[in-house]
């Protein structure tokens, strides 16, 4: 099913579920993230089996998207892996709510021909990479690292998003956390200047790009990397052990960000924006982060607004429970009431 959807990524989705689509009035519109674009399919396929009055329409086209179109008004919600920042906020036409939905994980994705899995990385290894300091697979560091594979004395294909992207959002924080100089010289952000590599337009695109490509890596949505049968690296977390991305990995660094969020979360306004990456726990992956959609408080149209909030409500209480299946992780049950406080303070005109 994904490698279907990840063909159609930079397609406008119109999903109907068989006859009831016919009598659908109201057409919610989307725009935004390709990162859980997979997992968002499903839900609006589902939720319209649910309510055949409705239909999605929904343009992944990455998270700069969402948040040009959402504060344009052109749709009924943005999605993006980066939160905005205040001054981002206030120049929207209106109150914008970050709505949390799932947690992710970055994977760092390689085609090495002749070696599988195995591959281990520091967060040495991966700024000097994406740096272009380190510029062959048999690198000293490279080769300290990963004593058992025969790593080739070839050049690395270093390969990012050319979009602006909520995935480099999350793995440009990882790396400014994690790496001094690439915060002084590159920094973080859904578009930065990339000192070395190739660009794809969507994870779509920069799966392919891969897969096609010897001796590349890229950073690319676990749920694609794994769909299309991409070797994913284990990365060095801050506890000092080699992890890899999965939906336990990703949870243990969900656990350990959220204590400290836990007094934010139950203030009288909930704030979500807060970053997952490079959490401490030797379980924890260090490439994490959380999607938002992002609504208007107010909401200009009684029938959108009313099946909007229908629609966030469903996919909190039910949705989430869908998410393991395709290697997405479930907000944390303690965050239930605070996201359900968020959405019921939208405010639909009578």
């Amino acid at each position: 099913m994904l490698r279907h959807l990840a063909k159609t990524l930079a397609l406008v989705v119109a999903l109907s579920v068989g006859a009831g689509a016919a009598y659908a009035d109201t057409t919610l519109k989307g725009a935004g993230a390709t990162f859980p674009h997979p997992l968002y399919s499903k839900w609006f396929r589902d939720y319209q089996a649910e309510d055949p009055s409705v239909t999605f329409s929904y343009e992944a086209k990455g998270s700069g998207h969402g948040i040009k179109r959402i504060i344009s008004g052109e749709v009924d919600f943005g999605a993006t892996d980066k939160f905005l920042t205040d001054q981002e906020l206030k120049g929207a036409p209106g109150k914008l709510l970050h709505v949390p939905t799932v947690i992710g994980a970055v994977a760092v994705a390689y085609n090495i021909p002749g070696i599988g899995a195995g591959l281990k990385l520091t967060p040495q290894a991966l700024a000097g990479i994406y740096q272009g300091e380190i510029t062959k697979w048999n690198a000293p560091l490279l080769a300290k690292l990963n004593p058992k594979l025969k790593l080739p004395a070839q050049e690395i294909v270093v390969v990012h998003r050319s979009d602006s992207s909520g995935t480099t959002s999350i793995f440009t924080d990882y790396l400014s956390a994690v790496d001094k100089s690439w915060a002084e010289s590159v920094g973080k952000g859904t578009s930065v200047t990339w000192p070395v590599g190739e660009g794809a337009e969507g994870s779509s695109a920069l799966v392919k790009k891969i897969g096609e490509t010897p001796n590349s890596i890229g950073y690319v949505e676990i749920a694609y990397a794994l769909e299309n049968d991409l070797n994913t690296a284990a990365l060095k977390n801050k506890s000092g052990k080699f992890v890899k991305a999965n939906v336990l990995s990703t949870r243990a660094a969900a656990v350990q960000a959220m204590k400290k969020q836990t007094g934010k979360a139950l203030s009288a306004e909930p704030d979500f924006r807060l970053s997952l990456v490079d959490q401490p726990g030797k379980e924890s992956y260090p490439v994490v982060g959380l999607t938002w959609l992002l609504v208007y408080q107010e909401q200009r149209d009684a029938v959108q607004g009313k099946k909007l909030v229908e629609f966030l409500r469903w996919q909190l209480r039910k949705a989430e429970k869908m998410t393991s299946t395709l290697h997405y992780t479930p907000l944390p049950d303690t965050w239930t009431r605070q996201v359900e406080q968020t959405i019921d303070s939208i405010r639909v005109p009578q």
